[in-house]
């Protein structure tokens, strides 16, 4: 931004709960500098912006590349599962070249801004040339990543991933994931090239990922948390699979999530990703650790991973984010809403968000609200609230929309996450900056394109 701004809504979702007439002032840097609701007094030079605002959903959680194999591994045996559907993304990560990544990360960024995700985190592990050798700049492929996050707009916490050997007990990789393999040293290179760039960008920053603990050994995982930035995210895959906890308990004797809170002193600069096979100790002793988990119900689902025990781990103070994981689902409320109604059919028990009593809870606020709090720690970065020092990462939802009609409040966010049928968000801001406007992106025709071409050479 060049100026100071102000804009003027109907309506907001504050800290505090929803608010009217609300001013927002934000300053040049795209922080948000005051928040003033019962705004009254001279308009003038203010933006009237129609519609109640939210703070835009961080996304914990996504493999952008995967976008382009979306809905192309739904056929198979029957009983197929997550290892099978492995080999379909080994072809494509094996395909995709800087351009081709360039042209799938824009459409589905200009997918998530238009959903209602402000920001994403990018857990980014196609890291070498076709044969496994750097590029000659060995960030190439994360440096895509980062110019199209920026050219699009949508806010980045860029997570180069170390990943090392094909499984427990293993000291290679297999052929198809040697795109994938760093040394620690190799690794390091990538992440400090990264950090350099984002310096310059406002709505990036870079964090740390550890693929899984499959992928990455003992010494290996300690050697690389060495050093790092006290403040950066460190995301981790862990628990995913059932095969995946079996195997962890025969190789080390402990369960993945058990491991990492007693090996590495996981804390609140943590995001767990799954976690979706944990016994009842370990839900308690990584919600006491302050951890992030990173749930992606539609991946998830459409895995077959099985259901996180989200009521327990939320009595117990747990924190949680969203992501779209595998993009099959590109929407915060698609996210919440298989959230909401996996808890529903495991538990044979409506209105599970939040847990607690409270009869006047609504779900998908309550959901929304959770996941701003647990995405915005996730992603290390001052999103996640319409408040000062924050971002002005804004979503304006249209109130005349047929499924949000006649709602008010945390009705609103109900209504949008269980019973719209096509997306009722209106514009985006990010960084003070509009990047969806009447429900379009200024570059989405362009991106469209070149993402229709890319994928036609990619088949």
């Amino acid at each position: 931004m060049s100026e100071a701004r102000a804009l003027r809504f109907e309506s907001a979702l504050l800290p505090d709960g929803w608010r009217q007439s609300v001013r927002v002032e934000i300053a040049p840097s795209g922080d948000i500098v005051s928040v003033t609701p019962d705004a009254g007094g001279d308009a003038k030079g203010d933006e009237a912006v129609g519609g109640p605002a939210v703070p835009g959903m961080p996304n914990v959680h996504s493999h952008a590349f995967q976008r382009a194999m979306a809905g192309l591994a739904e056929a198979g045996a029957a009983g197929a599962d997550f290892w099978a559907w492995r080999e379909v993304m080994y072809r494509f990560a094996n395909r995709m070249g800087p351009e081709a990544l360039e042209a799938v990360a824009a459409q589905l960024f200009v997918e998530m801004l238009k959903a209602g995700y402000t920001a994403v985190g990018e857990f980014h592990y196609v890291h070498h040339q076709p044969a496994g050798s750097p590029y000659d700049e060995p960030a190439r492929l994360s440096m895509s990543v980062l110019a199209t996050a920026s050219r699009v707009g949508i806010g980045l916490t860029h997570l180069p991933v170390l990943y090392a050997r094909a499984g427990f007990g293993q000291t290679d990789a297999r052929t198809e994931q040697r795109r994938f393999v760093n040394t620690v040293d190799g690794w390091r290179t990538i992440v400090t090239a990264c950090s350099l760039v984002t310096r310059e960008m406002p709505n990036a920053r870079v964090g740390v990922a550890l693929h899984s603990l499959r992928a990455v050994p003992r010494d290996m995982l300690h050697q690389a948390l060495e050093g790092l930035d006290e403040a950066m995210p460190r995301h981790v895959h862990a628990a995913e699979q059932v095969g995946e906890v079996e195997e962890c308990l025969a190789a080390t004797g402990a369960r993945p999530v058990a491991w990492l809170l007693d090996e590495v002193g996981v804390d609140g600069r943590w995001c767990l990703v799954h976690a979706t096979h944990v016994d009842e100790a370990e839900v308690v002793a990584l919600a006491r650790s302050g951890a992030v988990v990173g749930l992606c119900p539609t991946t998830e689902a459409n895995l077959g991973d099985g259901v996180f025990p989200l009521d327990a781990f939320v009595a117990a103070g747990g924190r949680f984010g969203i992501g779209s994981d595998s993009n099959v689902s590109v929407t915060p409320s698609a996210e919440l809403c298989c959230l909401e109604y996996g808890q529903r059919l495991t538990t044979r028990q409506r209105v599970r968000a939040g847990g607690g009593e409270a009869a006047k809870r609504h779900a998908g606020a309550e959901l929304w609200k959770a996941g701003l709090a647990g995405g915005a720690q996730a992603l290390g970065r001052p999103i996640g609230a319409i408040a000062p020092g924050c971002r002005a990462d804004l979503v304006v939802l249209d109130g005349a929309h047929p499924s949000l009609t006649g709602r008010v409040g945390d009705e609103l966010i109900d209504s949008w996450l269980f019973a719209s049928h096509e997306s009722p968000v209106r514009h985006v801001m990010v960084g003070g900056e509009w990047v969806v406007r009447d429900g379009h992106h200024r570059f989405e025709a362009e991106i469209l394109e070149s993402y229709r071409e890319t994928l036609a050479g990619l088949r």
